[in-house]
């Protein structure tokens, strides 16, 4: 892996605007950032993500299957007791998973990090998926990249298929997310185009105009039934919310299904950690009730398996809380001290997770997190965000990659 300085696209920011991709830059900073690149091996890839980030998705899916047999790992997993059926009965009916983003830590030399999972509402679609192969293919015709390069992109072919597998041909897929965030809207847009494409009907609606009819159906602001909702919406917000307690007597079919609520959220990683200790692409992680006081130096840890890292996590842990976005909350502590912590407290209300500490590489002044996109249960493609911070945030740059072998 390396970040090879490369020319912009003459003229690729009006591009941009004319495809819908209004946030390439935000806030008068650039958020796409093709100045540069990040250059892999087809092996590197191969051997590194692609498979790796497989293999740790077939142990998520293991974990779930244990969470939802354990009313105590449920209760820890912050999931509501007035939901914890629904989330239960929605994995053991085998309801279907469609997508999730794996955010790696990774140097180009040991073997990636699964830092954490989001797998319910991972935004930056549009821009893996479909922007980033753009310039790919342009800079390629432009003589910046030779030909034969190529890119670990197969997200929007793996949806479309994805799309085939999970919903019978034509039906109607209604795509929410929230009213003037162009960022949510190029994700479900891209959701939309695939589902098209796989001979489904797909109708955009804002999240705020999703009702409920006299039925106790959910209904769009035209008053159309919805009977399958993808919501760029995470569950445990609506879990929260007062229209949660009628999607069950609803009838819809939620994508993704209830059971996702256990795999974006962090309280996942320490699950993970007492199944699979000592993992090469896992990181340490506990219960932050249960390690707070030998961390502190005032005893013994209580989680099985502790003592076995006290010293790795004693020389530097992350704490987070077991629900955030783009970093919020987030604090790293090194030999006892806060080294750097996110200034958005929103979350601190929720409970805490302690995970081992990755540093992430720094290249070109950057640090760079491998975003490893996986549709059904099958890695298929990645981007990269990049800020000079070691905590990458809403605003941390996306930036493209390429193979080159």
């Amino acid at each position: 892996m390396e970040r090879r300085d490369l020319p912009e696209r003459p003229g690729w920011r009006d591009e941009a605007e004319r495809l819908g991709f209004t946030f390439a830059d935000m806030h008068g900073q650039p958020y796409w950032d093709e100045t540069s690149a990040y250059v892999f091996t087809l092996a590197e890839i191969e051997e590194r993500i692609e498979d790796p980030a497989t293999e740790l998705h077939a142990l998520v899916r293991e974990a779930v299957d244990r969470i939802v047999a354990d009313e105590s790992l449920m209760d820890r997993m912050g999931i509501p007791a007035g939901f914890r059926d629904l989330v239960a009965q929605s994995w053991r009916a085998g309801e279907p998973e469609l997508y999730g983003r794996m955010d790696l830590a990774y140097d180009g030399e040991g073997p990636a990090k699964l830092l954490e999972y989001n797998a319910d509402t991972p935004t930056s679609l549009y821009e893996s998926a479909s922007f980033q192969w753009l310039w790919l293919e342009q800079q390629i015709a432009a003589g910046v990249l030779p030909e034969g390069a190529d890119q670990f992109n197969g997200i929007h072919e793996a949806l479309v298929e994805r799309f085939t597998q999970i919903a019978a041909p034509g039906t109607d897929i209604h795509f929410a997310a929230m009213a003037d965030a162009p960022e949510d809207y190029a994700t479900v847009e891209a959701m939309a185009w695939a589902a098209r494409e796989a001979g489904m009907g797909a109708h955009y609606t804002d999240l705020q105009a999703v009702g409920l009819s006299d039925q106790g159906q959910f209904a769009d602001a035209d008053d159309r039934v919805i009977g399958t909702l993808f919501k760029l919406y995470p569950w445990e917000d609506l879990f929260a919310d007062e229209f949660a307690a009628h999607v069950g007597p609803s009838g819809v079919r939620m994508i993704e299904p209830a059971w996702k609520a256990l795999v974006s959220n962090k309280a996942i990683l320490p699950v993970l950690w007492q199944i699979a200790p000592g993992h090469p692409n896992l990181l340490p992680a506990f219960f932050h009730d249960d390690v707070a006081d030998a961390l502190a130096g005032r005893g013994a840890g209580k989680a099985p398996g502790f003592d076995a890292v006290a010293d790795q996590m004693a020389a530097g842990h992350v704490i987070k809380p077991i629900f955030s976005r783009e970093g919020a909350g987030v604090r790293i502590v090194e030999g006892g001290d806060t080294t750097e912590a996110s200034a958005d407290r929103d979350y601190d209300r929720h409970p805490l997770i302690v995970q081992g500490y990755a540093p992430l590489p720094v290249l070109g002044g950057f640090r760079p997190v491998i975003g490893a996109w996986i549709v059904g249960e099958t890695c298929v493609g990645m981007g990269i965000r990049e800020d000079a911070s070691r905590i990458t945030q809403d605003l941390s740059r996306f930036k493209p990659h390429v193979i080159l072998d």
